[in-house]
C-alpha cells in the first residue's frame, strides 16, 4: 500500500490560506440565489444556504467521510470480471480518523467539508420559493452522507474512476481539478431531481412550452456574487490542485490564472449572446455565465493552457443561457437559480474539454465514463431516494405558503418589513 501523500510545511501554509478563501464561493452563491428569488423569500434563501452548509458538514464528518476514505488508505474492493474495483472507502466511523491524523489529512478533510457544502446548496437554489427548509436538510443527508462521499472516493481517493488508466488504459483515469464531477455534476443532477419532485412555481407555466418570467428581486445581489465567487474559486481550485492533484506550488499561479480566464471569458460570451438574442445584455444571465465559467474551471484549471481556458470560458458563456432557455421552454423545468444548466451543464463541458486537451489516448473516453456514471447512477438514486423521503415528509410548501412567501410562512417575518406587500401577479384573489 502506498504511503499517504504529505505536503511540505510551506505547501501546508499555502493550502490553508487557500481553503480559508473558499467560503467566499458559498457566500457568492448564497447572494446569487437570494437575488434571483422574489423578495418574499429572500431571507429563507440565505438561511437555507447556511443551514445546508452546516448540515452537510456534520453529515459528512459523521458518516460520509467513512465512505470517502483517503488515497493510500484501506478501501472496499470488489473483483468483477477479473478486475479489481475500488468502490468505497474504509475510514473510521463518526470522525474517529481525526485522532492522530496528519496536518495534510486534516486540511484535506477541511476542504472536503467546504466542497460537500457546495454540492448541497446547488439544489437549494433550484428549489427556491417552494422547498421547505426542514425537508431540504433531510435531502442534504443523501448528498453529504451517501452520494458525494462515494463519487469523491472514486475520483480523489484512489477509487475506480481514478484508476481507469491503469485498469483499462483510458488515459490516466478521470481528470478534473476541484469537484467538477463529485460537486458540480452531482449537485446539478440532484437539482434536476429536486425540480422534478417539487414541480414548477405557481404561474410559471400557464400553458405548455409557455413560460412566464418571474424576475428576481435584486440584480445587484446577483452581480455582487461574481467577485465573491471568483475569490472562493481561487481558493477551491488552488487548494484542490495541492491536496488532490499534488501539483507543486510553482504551478498554482497558472491554476488561478486559468480560473479567472474561464470566468471572465464566460461572462463576455454570455454578454455577447444575450445582446445578440435580446437586443441588450441580460445581467442575471451574465452572472450565471460567470458562474458557469467557474464551474468549467473546476475541471480544466489545472490541466490546460491559458488559451484553452479562454476557449472553455467562451463556450461556457454561450452554453449557459442556451441551456437555461432549453430546459425552461422545451422541458418546462422551473430552475430559478439555473443550477442544472450552470453546474451540471458546465461540469460536463469542462470534463469533456479536459479529455480533448489532455492529448492522451483514451482520456476522452475516461471522462465520458465519469459523466455517464453520475447521470446513470447518481441521478436515478438521487431521484428515487428524494421521492421516497417526499412521500413521508412533503418537500413542497402548501399553496398559501408559496403565495405569501417563505419568509413569512417558514420564518415568521419578511426580509423587508418596511416594504408594502405588493400585489401577487401570479395568483387570483
Amino acid at each position: 500500500m502506498n504511503q499517504p501523500f504529505q505536503l511540505s510545511d510551506a505547501a501546508l501554509a499555502l493550502a490553508l490560506g487557500l481553503i480559508l478563501l473558499s467560503p467566499f464561493a458559498i457566500a457568492g452563491m448564497a447572494l446569487q440565489n437570494s437575488g434571483l428569488a422574489r423578495s418574499r423569500s429572500a431571507a429563507h434563501s440565505l438561511l437555507g444556504v447556511m443551514s445546508l452548509l452546516a448540515a452537510a458538514a456534520i453529515f459528512f464528518l459523521l458518516l460520509g467521510s467513512t465512505w470517502m476514505g483517503a488515497a493510500g488508505q484501506p478501501a472496499h474492493i470488489a473483483t468483477v470480471a477479473g478486475y479489481a474495483w475500488d468502490w468505497c472507502g474504509k475510514g473510521a466511523w463518526l470522525g474517529g480518523s481525526l485522532a492522530g491524523a496528519s496536518a495534510t489529512s486534516v486540511l484535506t478533510l477541511l476542504l472536503d467539508l467546504v466542497l460537500v457544502g457546495l454540492a448541497a446548496i446547488i439544489p437549494w437554489g433550484s428549489g427556491a420559493e417552494r422547498w421547505r427548509l426542514g425537508t431540504a436538510i433531510a435531502s442534504t443527508f443523501l448528498v453529504a452522507g451517501v452520494l458525494f462521499p462515494l463519487l469523491a472516493h472514486w475520483v480523489w481517493a484512489g477509487g475506480w474512476l481514478s484508476t481507469l488508466g491503469t485498469t483499462f488504459g483510458l488515459g490516466v483515469g478521470l481528470l478534473e481539478t476541484s469537484g467538477a464531477l463529485p460537486v458540480h455534476l452531482l449537485g446539478g443532477v440532484t437539482a434536476l431531481a429536486i425540480v422534478w419532485i417539487l414541480g414548477a412555481r405557481n404561474g410559471k407555466f400557464p400553458k405548455p412550452q409557455v413560460a412566464t418570467a418571474i424576475p428576481g428581486h435584486n440584480v445587484v445581489y446577483v452581480l455582487l456574487s461574481c467577485p465573491l465567487t471568483l475569490v472562493g474559486w481561487f481558493g477551491l481550485n488552488g487548494a484542490s490542485a495541492l491536496l488532490f492533484l499534488h501539483l507543486p506550488q510553482s504551478q498554482i499561479p497558472l491554476v488561478e490564472i486559468n480560473t479567472l480566464l474561464c470566468a471572465g471569458s464566460a461572462l463576455l460570451g454570455t454578454l455577447a449572446i444575450t445582446r445578440f438574442r435580446f437586443g441588450k445584455p441580460d445581467a442575471s444571465l451574465c452572472a450565471n455565465g460567470w458562474l458557469g465559467g467557474l464551474v468549467a474551471s473546476s475541471a480544466v484549471a489545472a490541466h490546460v493552457s491559458a488559451g484553452t481556458a479562454i476557449v472553455t470560458g467562451v463556450l461556457a458563456g454561450l452554453l449557459t443561457p442556451l441551456l437555461v432557455e432549453l430546459l425552461e421552454l422545451a422541458f418546462s423545468i422551473d430552475d430559478p437559480s439555473g443550477g442544472v444548466s450552470v453546474h451540471a451543464g458546465n461540469a460536463i463541458l469542462g470534463l469533456l474539454i479536459v479529455g480533448v486537451a489532455a492529448g492522451k489516448q483514451g482520456q476522452l473516453l475516461a471522462q465520458i465514463v465519469g459523466i455517464a456514471t453520475v447521470i446513470g447512477f447518481a441521478l436515478p438514486v438521487s431521484y428515487l431516494l428524494n421521492a421516497l423521503v417526499n412521500r413521508y415528509l412533503p418537500y413542497r410548501v402548501d399553496p398559501d405558503g408559496e403565495r405569501v412567501g417563505l419568509d413569512v410562512h417558514e420564518l415568521g417575518a419578511g426580509s423587508y418589513p418596511e416594504f408594502i406587500i405588493h400585489r401577487d401577479e401570479f395568483h387570483s384573489s
